[in-house]
C-alpha cells in the first residue's frame, strides 16, 4: 500500500483523511502491524482503483 500511496504523492495523513481513519492506522497497515477491516480494505482498493487482492495478500507483511 505504501507504494500506491507514494505514487499518488500522498502523505500518510492525506491518505488517512481520504479514508476517514487516523494516520496511525495507515502506518500500522503499511508496516504490517494491523490488518484492515474488510470494509476499510474495500475502500482502500476503490480509492486506488485496484483489486483488493493486488493490495492485500494473506500472510503478506507489507
Amino acid at each position: 500500500m505504501r507504494e500506491l500511496r507514494e505514487a499518488q504523492g500522498w502523505s500518510q495523513g492525506e491518505l488517512a483523511e481520504r479514508l476517514a481513519v487516523s494516520r496511525q492506522t495507515i502506518n500500522a497497515i503499511e508496516t504490517g502491524k494491523y490488518d484492515p477491516s474488510l470494509p476499510l480494505a474495500f475502500r482502500i482498493a476503490r480509492l486506488f482503483r485496484e483489486p483488493i487482492e493486488a493490495i492485500f495478500l494473506p500472510g503478506d507483511e507489507t
